[in-house]
């Protein structure tokens, strides 16, 4: 493959171009016309719709149901939520005139769901009875990003769950955040082969108007830190300004519990950073569009034949297997173009057919991750290939686990704290006094922000790392996307 069709920088020297580089030339995604926009191409689409399946079965068996809201939003009642609505003000898309009319009131491009999907619930619960209602919805939402864009982790569009919950209590509520959380954590660990950390955003990072925001953070190869996904119990914040209220059980009325949570499309990116190489992507099996691509190898007509009918026999086992599998038998490109061309799209077995495959009754599997090359018998194919795409799991995980491990750093010391951030970036686990003016001039000085506060409260090991007051919580600070 040419060095203008592969990838041209290692990811090790330019992280931002071979991301780039990889996003475009793999196919997954493509840039708009429209600044801050992108294009998600076909083979971007079926990593995103495998990752929305999985977890669309997640919600569904806890009773979860899906329903889509308008796309515009009234200013007016975007402005019921003043909170809410300041805190999403700048970014917001405004929709002024239809045709050359002016209309009487401006439409907000949807930034986020609550204020629509509210005024909803608002007419339709009425009674306990109406209680617990699981709604998500999938759909875009538009930012005006004001921050460098990037595929996938920062574009003006992008695609999303939005998962919107009313309950009768606050309790009820924090089960919810807490179960969704662990369904994010389950897709992003043992499908997508990414660890995170869970924990608690500080007040100053958590979502605007809710009670209190919960967090998986993961960090990437370039030592950044990214937001995975986040599920926020929202208190009675929104229930009040929209008047959604209930006859309780004992015939009084009161203002519902409520949640919200949310993934993205960020995750393919996450995906992409986590595990490539100079070669190109390396899709987990589980969200992976093909499991493997069928190469035929052969010299002359004769061999031709006889290699394309193993490969179309090939090709139907592991179909009926129900494996993902392609079958490239290509003329006008040779084995050597097409190797490096799925390598680069990061499917994770190759199975090579040729002349002396077929003399003994074998093929070749070739590994993504890690490039080992196998010969086993045809009769023994499917298992081995079952095996391999577990061993693959295996292994990417495992390498991502020891590189996050490898990226939390405990510091005491805020000039250790600086040089750390500056030299290897990752979480800097540190103590804070919970002070907003420390967490703010950190900040402001360095740039990197509370990432999570641990769900389960780790052991306070020193004084606040900023202000060197009598510390109350750890915090692992990080600089994000």
């Amino acid at each position: 493959m040419s060095k203008e069709i592969g990838i041209t920088v290692k990811k090790s020297e330019d992280f931002s171009e071979w991301y780039t580089q990889v996003v475009i030339k793999a196919e997954l995604a493509d840039y708009s016309l429209i600044k801050g926009f992108i294009v998600l191409r076909p083979y971007g689409y079926a990593i995103w719709e495998n990752i929305k399946n999985i977890f669309d079965r997640m919600i569904k068996k806890l009773g979860h149901q899906n329903a889509y809201f308008p796309l515009f939003i009234p200013e007016s009642l975007l402005k019921k939520e003043e909170e809410h609505f300041k805190g999403f003000t700048p970014e917001v898309f405004w929709v002024t005139h239809t045709g050359d009319t002016p209309l009487n009131e401006r439409l907000a491009v949807r930034p986020t769901s609550e204020t629509i999907a509210y005024a909803s619930y608002a007419k339709w619960i009425k009674s306990w009875r109406d209680l617990p209602l699981l709604l998500n919805f999938w759909n875009s939402v538009l930012r005006a990003e004001i921050k460098s864009t990037k595929p996938f982790i920062r574009t003006s569009e992008f695609l999303w769950q939005e998962g919107h919950t009313v309950h009768e209590t606050k309790e009820d509520a924090d089960k919810e955040v807490m179960r969704i959380l662990e369904l994010y954590r389950r897709l992003i660990e043992d499908y997508l082969l990414i660890p995170v950390l869970k924990g608690f955003k500080s007040d100053k990072e958590k979502f605007v108007g809710a009670l209190y925001t919960t967090t998986l953070e993961a960090v990437m190869p370039d030592g950044k830190v990214l937001q995975m996904g986040t599920s926020h119990n929202l208190g009675q914040n929104f229930s009040k300004p929209f008047d959604i209220k209930f006859i309780g059980r004992d015939g009084k009325q009161y203002y519902a519990w409520q949640t919200s949570w949310g993934i993205s499309w960020r995750l393919i990116g996450a995906m992409i950073m986590t595990h490539g190489d100079d070669k190109g992507l390396i899709i987990p099996p589980k969200v992976a569009p093909l499991h493997i691509v069928i190469i035929p190898i052969f010299y002359n007509e004769e061999e031709k034949k006889k290699v394309e009918m193993k490969g179309k026999e090939v090709f139907n086992r592991l179909h009926k297997a129900k494996l993902r599998v392609i079958f490239d038998n290509r003329e006008e490109y040779t084995p050597g173009w097409k190797f490096n061309e799925w390598e680069l799209k990061g499917v994770p077995i190759r199975v090579e057919i040729g002349p002396r495959d077929l003399r003994e009754g074998k093929v070749t599997l070739v590994r993504r991750d890690t490039s080992e090359r196998v010969s086993v018998e045809e009769k023994f194919m499917v298992q081995e290939v079952r095996k391999l795409l577990k061993k693959i799991e295996k292994n990417l995980f495992a390498k991502a686990k020891a590189h996050l491990n490898n990226s939390i750093h405990i510091v005491k010391d805020y000039e250790e704290f600086k040089r750390l951030l500056d030299s290897k970036g990752g979480l800097l686990k540190a103590c804070w006094c919970q002070k907003p003016v420390c967490e703010k001039k950190i900040k402001e000085e360095t740039g990197a922000d509370i990432r999570l506060i641990p769900l389960k409260k780790e052991k306070v090991f020193s004084n606040c790392i900023y202000c060197g007051d009598k510390a109350s919580v750890v915090a692992y600070f990080g600089k994000a996307y």
